[in-house]
């Protein structure tokens, strides 16, 4: 996994070692196709696995804000997904920590059965984002002072854009982050709804900005999720994403994403690179950074799928050309 490179810190001793486990349901939202869960769903799973784990641990994520002003923040997360999720299904989900860092965890989630069927194998790293707001709060705790962050994920790195030499048309940036790219871009208003802790983007708006690019992409290219579920009965699946939250995005700023094909693998599954930015002071700063690969299925009845080969118009709309930018808000 990689992190924000870190000092040595004392070893969070209620984090060292040990498993929690819980039981979880998928929610019903996650049920878009069919009774199959999601890829962003299925990572909600994960993510309140280990906000869970922190809970067993004596670390409850709102205790935690509101006696100390910690935020605990998602950071990163990796997920491969090995086996369906059906909207009915209990999910037993095991966390252990990772060496070497006391605030990332390992993930196993399986599936109820007899026995049961490991789905989904995930890392995650958190971090304890110190409150901007100025409310009353006790001392942070001695043993987590160490772990306490002023601004989540890396020093500020900027990409120069054609914005730099002061404001531009929207488009004109849009099409400076996909020229000469296989890649779509757009850009949209982060609302409060998307955030936590009263101020920043959060994970799982990630995740739901990384499905609906990928959504908006596929449209884009004339081969949309509901032309081929009536077309052919295609849907895609997803068995490996990854988040990585490099800088804070704000509410109701401007947020840049573009959506970039990276490889194309003998017509069965294709990867992707999401990356986000916003705009300050006519510079785009990166916010986060993601990679999503992409198979599809063909449904053969209201419970099964089986995996089938791109076909030339699947396959000619991943390699194509560059589309023009869009906008969105």
């Amino acid at each position: 996994m990689n992190s924000t490179t870190l000092a040595p810190r004392p070893v969070l001793e209620p984090l060292a070692d040990g498993v929690t486990r819980v039981d979880l349901r998928p929610r019903y939202e996650g049920s878009n196709i069919c009774t199959w869960i999601g890829f962003k769903h299925v990572n909600y799973l994960v993510e309140e696995a280990v906000l869970d784990h922190l809970r067993q641990r004596g670390f409850a994520p709102g205790k935690l804000y509101e006696r100390h002003g910690l935020c605990v923040d998602v950071v990163d997360i990796d997920s491969r997904i090995t086996h369906a999720f059906h909207i009915d299904d209990v999910a037993t989900a095991e966390v252990r920590p990772l060496p070497g860092d006391a605030l990332a965890f390992a993930v196993e989630i399986s599936v109820d059965g007899n026995p049961p069927v490991k789905a989904v194998s995930a890392k995650v790293r958190v971090e304890l984002r110190l409150d901007p707001h100025g409310h009353p709060a006790e001392p942070v705790p001695a043993e987590l002072a160490p772990y306490a962050v002023a601004r989540l994920g890396q020093a500020p790195v900027k990409v120069t854009s054609p914005a730099a030499a002061g404001p531009a048309p929207e488009g004109d940036v849009l099409a400076g982050l996909t020229a000469g790219r296989n890649a779509y871009a757009w850009k949209w208003r982060i609302p409060y709804f998307y955030c936590h802790f009263t101020e920043r983007m959060q994970m799982s708006g990630y995740l739901r900005q990384m499905e609906e690019v990928v959504d908006l992409f596929l449209a884009d290219r004339g081969v949309s999720i509901k032309r081929l579920l009536d077309e052919q009965d295609w849907i895609p699946v997803v068995p490996h994403s990854r988040i990585t939250i490099l800088d804070e995005a704000r509410m109701e700023e401007d947020l840049y994403t573009v959506f970039t094909v990276e490889n194309v693998f003998k017509r069965l599954t294709y990867t992707s690179r999401m990356d986000c930015y916003v705009l300050r002071d006519g510079i785009l700063v990166p916010t986060a950074t993601g990679r999503i690969t992409h198979g599809y299925a063909v449904i053969e009845n209201r419970r099964d799928w089986s995996l089938v080969d791109f076909d030339d118009r699947l396959a000619g709309a991943l390699e194509g050309a560059p589309a023009a930018p869009s906008t969105r808000r």
